[in-house]
């Protein structure tokens, strides 16, 4: 999948990935797409809830190693 932006927030405890990610998705476009790396086992539900609460869509994720990517579409 082509990605517009790499964010790697491997190592940090939530909340840190989702506000790395925030922050990150806001210089993005819309349609322009987000790749998240995370080692935080929570940020599998921490990012369900947040695409949801943004509306923002969750394309995919996968796990890899330990290493969990998301793949965040900005609308």
């Amino acid at each position: 999948m082509k990605t517009d932006i790499v964010v790697d927030t491997k190592g940090l405890a939530c909340p840190m990935p989702i506000v790395k990610a925030k922050k990150a998705l806001n210089g993005l476009e819309p349609g322009q797409v987000m790749e998240v790396h995370s080692t935080d086992k929570g940020s599998v539900s921490d990012f369900q809830a947040w695409v949801k609460q943004t509306n923002h869509e969750l394309v995919k994720h996968e796990e890899d190693n330990g290493v969990y990517k998301f793949f965040v579409k900005k609308v």
